[in-house]
């Protein structure tokens, strides 16, 4: 993270999220998951306004990782870093452990923070945390340490950052007023392609310049690849991870084969392996298809998955699509409307830091009878249909091949269109149903207007 984005300092998500952890009476240490440059530092940082001494340990730094390599007990530990660092520690006390999959003896002493020095606050952070720990046969004590995940930046957060705060106001509101849908479009096509990684939007606020932010997303998606060396076992596995990294945006809002990924000759375990260990770094993440019809759903792993990539400004510079933004009005015309759903499903991960919860999707596969819903979202115990459309119109059909199917009789569509609520019924068996009709804006939202 740059300093010019710490300087910044975006409000996020995860800001309530750690304060409420503070405020915790069964507060655990905290991990916070992550993809690399999403801003797990930076905002940490930011909370430790909130503590009278804070102390920051970067496991990248060697002289930081020896103090973990004496074998001393804990409090004699926190001494001697207290003492290293030159801080003598007064109220309450933040500590933070950067990088901590770079430490695996950093790892096994989470627990003794917990056990022997419940008083102190302890958070770690790392973006190939699950990579590393496999590599080393680690992990984190089971019930000694709670989780947080971090995103880029949902479009809520981005017009925070970009201070539009009366778009903000309007966007809060259920619903939106109408004379504020077309302002709302606009920003959140701009958010779609400017992305949600704090450095490419500091860049933008600070100079207007989408060739600043291609800068930005091009040294990070190097810096991607450049991660493979620390994560491959042997040179092969280098080349395959690199080629997947390279193709998968290409791929992404594709149901795909892992057999010959990406116009290869690699076979499917090879190219499986190499897929699920992005998904550990969180760059990707593959969606398996439901079949059921209630719940709970079993994502079916025989299925194809759908690629989902981390962000769509990252998206759209490795497909060189960012120079549509000055050409096309609507999402849905670009890129086979994939742009669109890539958004949709990045809003909907972003909504929650408690867990990583991958947006469901529903297929039914029978011979004439294919049917593919592009969301399905769990509301309490209901179940409620969601398709993402070309432009204004477009027709339904799998969503009312799931209508007809399941028993539900609420369903959302998010189009280029301005709010709506309409009654409609399915063409075939004239089953009634609620249509909830919201602009694209209003993906990270779904939940609230149900």
């Amino acid at each position: 993270m740059s300093e010019n984005a710490l300087t910044l300092g975006f409000n996020r998500k995860i800001d309530a999220e750690l304060k409420k952890w503070k405020a915790s009476a069964n507060r655990k240490p905290l991990v916070l998951r992550g993809a690399r440059q999403v801003g797990k530092t930076t905002a940490v940082k930011r909370f430790a306004a909130n503590f009278e001494t804070f102390i920051y340990l970067n496991m990248d730094v060697a002289g930081d990782k020896s103090l973990f390599e004496n074998d001393l007990g804990i409090k004699e530990l926190f001494q001697m870093i207290c003492f290293e660092k030159n801080i003598s520690p007064k109220g309450e006390t933040l500590l933070f452990i950067d990088e901590i999959q770079n430490c695996p003896n950093a790892v096994a002493l989470m627990r003794y923070f917990f056990e022997e020095m419940p008083e102190l606050f302890v958070i770690s952070a790392g973006s190939l945390l699950e990579i590393m720990m496999d590599m080393h046969k680690i992990s984190f004590p089971v019930g000694r340490v709670e989780y947080r995940y971090m995103f880029p930046l949902c479009f809520e957060e981005f017009l925070d950052a970009m201070g539009e705060n009366q778009a903000l106001e309007y966007y809060r509101q259920t619903p939106p007023p109408a004379f504020a849908h077309k302002k709302l479009s606009e920003l959140f096509r701009l958010y779609t392609f400017v992305g949600g990684m704090p450095e490419a939007l500091s860049r933008y606020k600070t100079t207007g310049d989408f060739l600043e932010v291609a800068a930005v997303y091009e040294n990070l998606f190097l810096s991607f690849k450049d991660d493979v060396t620390k994560y491959a076992k042997n040179t092969g596995e280098t080349n395959i991870i690199r080629h997947v990294i390279e193709t998968s945006p290409a791929e992404t809002g594709k149901r795909i084969t892992f057999e010959k990924f990406g116009n290869s000759g690699y076979k499917s375990k090879e190219i499986g392996n190499a897929l699920r260990t992005l998904e550990r770094a969180m760059i990707l993440y593959l969606r398996y298809p439901v079949t059921d019809y209630s719940l709970p759903f079993i994502p079916d792993l025989k299925l194809k998955p759908r690629l989902q990539f981390l962000d769509s400004g990252l998206l759209n510079h490795a497909l060189g699509i960012t120079g549509f933004y000055f050409k096309e009005d609507s999402l849905s015309s670009i890129y086979k409307g994939i742009l669109a759903e890539q958004i949709v499903a990045q809003e909907l991960l972003s909504q929650t830091c408690m867990r990583l919860e991958k947006p469901l999707f529903w297929v039914r596969e029978k011979k004439q009878s294919n049917a593919e819903l592009d969301f399905l979202i769990v509301k309490n115990t209901d179940l409620v249909p969601l398709e993402v459309k070309s432009g204004k119109t477009g027709t339904l059909r799998s969503l009312h091949s799931y209508i007809e199917n399941s028993g539900a009789n609420l369903a959302v569509r998010l189009y280029d269109g301005e709010y709506s609520v309409e009654h409609a019924s399915t063409p075939m068996q004239k089953k009634p149903y609620t249509l909830l009709n919201l602009p694209l804006y209003l993906a990270g939202r779904v939940l609230d207007f149900l």
